[in-house]
């Protein structure tokens, strides 16, 4: 693995870090990890929702599926 050092972080971003960690009782490098790879992962799904052309569903569909779960 590499090592990965953050320089310019800011005081507040800081701040709110050692916060979460603290109160996930971890430190504020695995939960910067934590982060970074759910916003990679985030990133990357996006990105392949975004380059998905054929899809053709439409907001009618998207409601009657959610009724449709609902009504289980």
């Amino acid at each position: 693995m590499k090592t990965l050092y953050l320089r310019n972080v800011p005081d507040d971003v800081s701040a709110a870090l050692e916060e979460l960690a603290s109160a996930e009782s971890m430190s504020v490098s695995a939960l910067a990890v934590r982060e970074l790879a759910a916003a990679v992962a985030f990133r990357r799904n996006a990105d392949i929702i975004w380059s998905t052309t054929e899809v053709e569903i439409g907001i009618d569909d998207i409601v009657d599926e959610v009724r449709r779960g609902r009504d289980r």
